[in-house]
């Protein structure tokens, strides 16, 4: 395995790895361990208490977050005629169906989330090879294959992330950038917590929540204590 650079070294000498913090301590803490040049994503990390291997332990959603994510999302719309019309005046990068289909095949990759209507996805289905793996097919689950295709690309873009429990039962959610506001990064954060809380499976037993992290990207992570963490969600 690769070895740490001697920022992150230096870095991570600020973090007590026998300490679980409070939201309040750990925001501030990520400004002190960031050593990039960039903005860096603030990454929300969480161990569940489920095999995803069981169907019914499964945990997928999406999160609505109220500062947004500070990224600018392109959208692409699988839709024609009227549809077509909406996605356009709600704002979305990339709108069709034929055409979109065919340059997905040739290779064309330029955008961060699809969205369908239903009655498109007999089309958009032949599109899962490539865009299964990459975590870009529309969902019904996941909101992106619906009729109200203005609210979904709306809320797109206003800053919903999707998420799923991995094979290891952890889950990852960005919540925004260092540079946002103590107070932004706390409600990003208390939105994605909900949502996960939302989202717990009927076959999850014992303990659903085993341990929460923050860090920002090439940061060290910072262990968060989880009955005062996940409080927030009725503060």
């Amino acid at each position: 395995m690769p070895k740490h650079g001697k920022k992150y070294r230096e870095a991570i000498k600020l973090v007590d790895e026998e300490k679980l913090y409070q939201v309040a301590e750990a925001i501030p803490l990520l400004r002190k361990l960031n050593y990039v040049t960039f903005d860096p994503t603030v990454e929300l990390h969480m161990q569940l208490g489920v095999d995803p291997r069981h169907a019914d332990q499964m945990v997928r959603g999406t999160a609505g977050l109220p500062a947004g994510t500070g990224k600018s999302v392109k959208v692409l719309v699988f839709a024609q005629a009227e549809k077509a019309n909406e996605a356009e005046q709600a704002g979305a990068d990339f709108v069709g169906l034929d055409d979109m289909i065919k340059q997905i095949n040739e290779g064309w990759l330029g955008f961060d989330v699809a969205i369908a209507t239903p009655d498109a996805m007999q089309k958009v289905a032949t599109l899962g090879r490539r865009l299964g793996p990459r975590g870009l097919m529309p969902n019904p689950k996941t909101g992106t294959v619906t009729f109200d295709i203005a609210r979904a690309v709306r809320e797109v873009k206003a800053g919903r992330v999707e998420f799923r429990v991995d094979r290891t039962s952890l889950i990852h959610i960005p919540i925004g950038k260092l540079s946002f506001t103590d107070e932004q990064l706390t409600q990003n954060l208390t939105a994605a917590l909900d949502a996960i809380q939302r989202a717990k499976p009927a076959g999850a037993k014992g303990q659903y929540i085993k341990s929460i992290v923050l860090c920002s990207t090439m940061s060290p992570s910072v262990r968060l204590d989880i009955q005062p963490t996940m409080a927030l969600r009725t503060a």
